[in-house]
């Protein structure tokens, strides 16, 4: 596996050749191609930053804590995958979602390829403290992998293993991909099914 991570970033790497400046005649054509080449040098160190961060995915298979689009106070970092523009929900009201979570390298749950999807009570604390800070400001068709600090996951105890699920360390941060999916309550097709008396 390794070895073919190497080849495949040595393969990226390769055309870096293609920047050895070439040398001109006049004048104002090496300007013209030295500024061509400084932008398709940056576009290069661009996209060879970008294959790193996903091999180095692809290499732990797990989702890589990108770089947050937010945090907030709490230290609970956000990262946008996909925006939505259906309803946010309130406190108390039933929220369908997908995720999945990681300590580490290890995974604790995947929801996203069950058939149904996880149904929780908007602050009710069936959810570690940061996922549970952050749902009520996602919208329907929201798609976040959040890093959440130890301290707002599985605390200072962590987690004991059990059947299926590995052991948390103490004061892990997670890794929380969750996808909001439906909101029972808010879903235009029920309403008109049972109406909105």
């Amino acid at each position: 596996m390794m070895k073919s991570t190497c080849i495949c970033l040595l393969s990226l790497l390769a055309p870096s050749a293609a920047f050895v400046a070439a040398p001109s005649a006049s004048r104002s054509s090496t300007t013209t191609r030295l500024s061509a080449q400084e932008s398709s040098r940056a576009d290069f160190l661009r996209d060879v930053t970008t294959a790193v961060v996903g091999v180095t995915a692809a290499v732990v298979q797990q989702p890589f804590p990108a770089f947050a689009d937010e945090t907030l106070p709490s230290g609970v970092a956000i990262k946008v995958v996909k925006s939505g523009n259906g309803p946010q929900p309130d406190i108390g009201e039933l929220a369908a979602i997908r995720f999945a979570s990681f300590a580490g390298e290890n995974k604790i749950d995947d929801i996203f390829e069950t058939p149904e999807p996880y149904y929780t009570r908007v602050g009710s604390g069936g959810l570690i403290k940061g996922v549970e800070e952050v749902l009520p400001k996602m919208r329907v068709g929201d798609r976040w992998v959040l890093t959440v600090p130890g301290n707002l996951a599985f605390g200072a105890k962590g987690r004991p293993a059990s059947a299926g699920k590995p052991r948390i360390p103490a004061n892990a941060e997670i890794i929380f991909d969750v996808e909001m999916v439906g909101l029972p309550g808010k879903e235009p097709e029920l309403i008109e099914l049972i109406g909105d008396n």
